[in-house]
């Protein structure tokens, strides 16, 4: 699977998963009913859907300029990390507003989140690339013909 399906396909599961963890962490983290934190919960998935779809997509396009192919272990922490320091400004500030904590407070729960998720993205990427593949900009540069008459094919 290549191109948007596949990056619909990873969002949409990677984000499920997210919001019923999140769910939890937040209830834990924040001391917040259920309610309030899932709606958070929701609201930070929504965030994370979009910044999931630019960053891979710019992430994609980079890593398609590069000399070595594939995904090594430095490549998927870069993916990871990268990915997470983007979540980071925009989600302290609205957990802040949203859960009536401190800018401080927030930044707290946020570091026990994107500790969890680091660790989550890291695996996720791992299975869901065993699952489906690697995307084209990961394949060999050979092969990527190939990929590219399978997408044409659809």
């Amino acid at each position: 699977m290549q191109g948007i399906k596949r990056k619909l396909v990873y969002v949409c599961l990677f984000e499920l998963i997210a919001i019923a963890i999140t769910t939890g962490g937040l209830i834990l983290l924040s001391g917040q009913s259920l309610s309030h934190t899932s709606v958070a919960a929701v609201a930070s998935s929504a965030i994370a859907l979009v910044w999931n779809l630019i960053y891979n997509s710019l992430f994609e396009a980079w890593e398609s300029r590069q000399v070595v192919r594939g995904r090594n272990i430095w490549r998927r922490i870069a993916h990871a990390v990268g990915f997470e320091l983007g979540l980071v400004i925009t989600l302290v500030p609205f957990f802040a507003w949203w859960l009536n904590i401190t800018m401080w407070h927030a930044l707290v729960v946020d570091i026990g989140l994107i500790i969890f998720f680091l660790i989550y993205t890291f695996i996720f990427n791992l299975i869901f690339d065993h699952v489906f593949g690697l995307p084209a900009s990961a394949l060999p540069v050979n092969t990527t013909s190939t990929v590219n008459a399978y997408r044409n094919a659809d």
